[in-house]
Formats: structure tokens, sequence, C-alpha cells
């Protein structure tokens, strides 16, 4: 917000998750203080009861760029997740749409069936994909068996092809903001507690109130399902609020590894030198 002041920027949002309307407590969405002090897009614009792909995100930035450009504004992006900043600056698959009569078998049958048997029957349409993707990993399963079955081609074939970024590899800043592994968990601590003194249960309880597919992305969002077994009275609130904590501290570091596989040519700075990335 620092940056976007001094620059005259609009801030562009980055994460999966902050783009759900009923999600800002639980995903510390800016405030709407925030938003007013400072132009933002992209967040909390989705409905819950829709999916959102990257495809639709790469599409939407697109837009915002040009729009904040247009304006005479800084494009500032960030995030969040992984996947939209690597598929911002080397594009994304060229991969069809797939029929939803497809898309909503393999939804099913991941219900229905347990992961290692999910695994079995990606072995067997594409060995290839099984190769890469791990037994417990049911999104990415599901998503290369819909498209071998909705193509006819591997997930693998269309990734080869090639892509066409939106924006080009220069003449942008890309920086990391990676603070020490034991102040972001101390963080991660304080964090779940403000979101519960915030709301998040009855953020939690109102996506529960639309009686949602459990598939929809929204309802993958860090928390929720913790926090439905709490409501659901198959946990204490205390047993809910440490298995959160738990989770996020694991999805940190998850994020972070990936960040340092993905995002090597990046400036990696520490939160104390963040000063010195502006005017």
């Amino acid at each position: 917000m620092r940056l976007a002041a001094e620059l005259g920027g609009t801030i562009i949002n980055a994460d999966s998750m902050q783009v759900y309307a009923e999600l800002r407590v639980l995903t510390a969405r800016p405030s709407v203080e925030d938003e007013v002090a400072v132009p933002h897009a992209l967040y909390g614009f989705r409905s819950a009861a829709q999916g959102y792909s990257v495809g639709e995100w790469l599409e939407d930035v697109a837009r915002e760029i040009e729009a904040a450009q247009g304006g005479g504004r800084v494009p500032i992006i960030t995030g969040g997740t992984g996947l939209y900043f690597k598929a911002l600056l080397e594009g994304l698959a060229p991969v069809p749409e797939i029929p939803a009569t497809v898309r909503a078998y393999w939804r099913e049958l991941a219900k229905e069936r347990n992961p290692k048997q999910l695994h079995g029957e990606l072995a067997r349409r594409d060995p290839g994909m099984a190769q890469q993707i791990k037994p417990e990993d049911t999104q990415r399963m599901v998503r290369a068996l819909e498209v071998i079955d909705g193509t006819g081609r591997s997930l693998a074939a269309w990734q080869s092809m090639p892509t066409k970024p939106v924006c080009e590899d220069r003449g942008i800043s890309k920086v990391v903001i990676a603070p020490a592994r034991e102040a972001l968990y101390a963080r991660v601590e304080t964090r779940v507690d403000r979101m519960l003194e915030q709301g998040a249960l009855e953020e939690v309880a109102a996506l529960m109130a639309l009686g949602l597919d459990p598939g929809l992305p929204a309802m993958r969002a860090l928390g929720v399902d913790t926090l439905i077994a709490h409501l659901e009275g198959h946990m204490s609130l205390d047993d809910a609020t440490t298995t959160f904590k738990t989770e996020t501290r694991r999805y940190a570091k998850r994020q972070l590894t990936w960040l340092r596989g993905n995002m090597v040519s990046w400036d990696w700075i520490e939160e104390k030198d963040m000063e010195s990335f502006l005017p």
C-alpha cells in the first residue's frame, strides 16, 4: 500500500482465495478502509458458488493491468498463488474447455473413491501424468483425468505446447518478501487468533448455510474444513484452532518451498529491507 501510494499504483490481487466475496476474514483480504485508501482490483468479486481458474484470472488481470496503465497508474500485482505469477510471466497451456459432464463425472468419482484408487485410474489412463502427481493430490489427479477424457490428450502434451505470457519478463520489478521462518510461524499463530476474533467462525457458518458443493475452490480455503468440523460438533474450538494453525504453518512451509524452486530469479528480500524498494 505504501508503494502504491508513492507510485500512484493500483494493487491487483494474485491470490486465488481472496477473489471470493464470502471470505474476507478467512483469507485476510484488504479491509474496506484499505480499499478506499488505495485502488484495489480483483478482490472479493467472485461468488463462492462459482469456481475460478487460473485461465480466468489471466483474462481478468490482463484487463486490470491495461486499465491501470491506461489511467496512468502502476500495476502492483500481489499474492498469494504462485501458479498465478508463473502463468502471468510464462503463459498458460492452451487446454480446451472441458465439457461440464466430463468434469462432473470425475469430481463425483473422486468423492466415491479413495485417493489411491483414483491414482490407479490415472495410471491406467495417463501413466505419464500419474508419475508426476502424488496419490494424495486429488485436485491435480482429477484435473489430469478430466483433460485426457475430455480432449483425448494428456495434460502433459497440452502443457508442452508454446504459451504466450500476459507480461513480458522485462521492465518488471519481481520481489519475494521472505520473512524468517520462525517469525513467519509466530505470525501464523497471531493471524489465526485474530481471524477468530474478527468473525471467522461466523463467516464459515454463513458459507455452510449456502449448501455449496464441497469440491468448489472456496470450500478448500485454509480453515474452512476445520471450522466446519467445530460448528458441526466434531471438534472443540481449542482443537479446531490448533489444527487451523498447524495447517497454516504447513501451507506456509510448502509455499516457501515452491517459491524457492520457481522464483529463483526474483529479488528475495527480508522484511527489514522492504524500505529499499520504496521510492
